[in-house]
């Protein structure tokens, strides 16, 4: 490619960058709304449109005189950028097969794994390259958009950023190179153990967590979240933990079904086969706590339960999963 080719190749990004931010605005939407309908435990969504100056550096960057990028606007795949942060390592993997059941994966990296194949310890983070050709309404403007997302944990997202920020800061002494190499590797392996220590905390509190529950509020006619959260947990001890706020949003459901007391939800629980409404959903994840909740009311509830005011903002995705529920195709 010739330098007017890559000139030419920075003028036509510049010119649609302004669409771009718009795919990624709705990407991020997208996910978000995902990786909450399934009750994924994360930390943040964020998503950017890259600029043009990163773009350009991207697009005349060479190799021993020759281009990384042969058609910049085509191999370049992070135009549209998002980073999913979780907690825990097992939730990246989560969150990774469901965007890849739910998207067109064109590519799939698992980059701590390939580090942990050479023997070191370094950069962690699951990276796909996703693109929807049947989005749902109304995202049918991302049809075409491929999107770079970024998956890791808070931990891991500590280490590249700082890794990365010391290194753009400016120039490392030659002298100071192989210590502070290191000196991250040291701390990219700590972390690690502190991310496996935070796995291992999880798995215990989920297995003991059968004990008495909280006591509610009694000005509070809500099934509390913090008594729902351990309730839930020891009623599906293998699903992973839900963001907190998705608790509280459930409750508000159970309410508005007249149900006030842990008791009362207990009762309609047993009145369902659990396993076999998970095994109905044909889950290619791990689904969430609130997740399998959200399934049984549907289950027993039915239309009653898809209408609820607190479910208007996803009557149709309720709907879907009612037929799955029953059956149909």
């Amino acid at each position: 490619m010739s330098e007017a080719d890559v000139r030419q190749a920075i003028r036509t990004y510049a010119a649609k960058l302004p669409e771009l931010r718009v795919a990624t605005d709705g990407y991020v939407e997208l996910v978000t709304s995902v990786l909450d309908d399934a009750g994924i435990n994360y930390l943040s969504i964020t998503g950017r449109a890259k600029s043009v100056v990163s773009f350009a550096g991207k697009a005349t960057r060479t190799v021993d005189g020759a281009p990384v990028y042969a058609d910049p606007l085509e191999d370049i795949t992070d135009q549209i950028g998002l980073r999913v942060i979780t907690y825990l390592r097992g939730d990246v993997e989560a969150a990774a097969q469901l965007l890849s059941d739910q998207f067109d994966v064109l590519d799939d990296r698992d980059l701590g794994q390939e580090t942990a194949d050479e023997g070191r310890w370094g950069y962690a983070s699951r990276h796909l390259v996703v693109t929807t050709s049947r989005p749902p309404s109304p995202y049918e403007h991302l049809s075409g958009h491929r999107a770079s997302v970024q998956l890791r944990t808070v931990l891991q997202h500590a280490w590249a950023e700082f890794e990365h920020d010391i290194r753009y800061k400016g120039t490392i002494p030659m002298e100071h190179s192989a210590d502070l190499d290191r000196r991250f590797t040291l701390a990219a392996g700590l972390l690690e153990l502190a991310d496996r220590e935070f796995s291992a905390i999880r798995d215990r509190l989920q297995a003991t967590s059968a004990g008495p529950h909280p006591e509610p509020d009694p000005r509070d006619p809500r099934v509390g979240t913090q008594e729902l959260t351990t309730y839930l947990t020891s009623k599906y001890a293998e699903a992973r933990w839900s963001r907190t706020d998705h608790y509280t949003w459930i409750a508000g459901l159970l309410l508005e079904l007249g149900i006030t007391s842990l008791d009362e939800l207990d009762v309609l629980l047993d009145s369902v086969d659990g396993d076999e409404i998970h095994r109905r959903m044909g889950y290619t994840y791990p689904a969430g706590a609130v997740r399998r909740l959200d399934d049984a009311l549907l289950a027993i509830f039915g239309e009653r339960y898809v209408r609820l005011t607190g479910n208007s903002h996803r009557a149709d995705r309720l709907d879907a999963r009612l037929q799955r529920l029953a059956g149909e195709p």
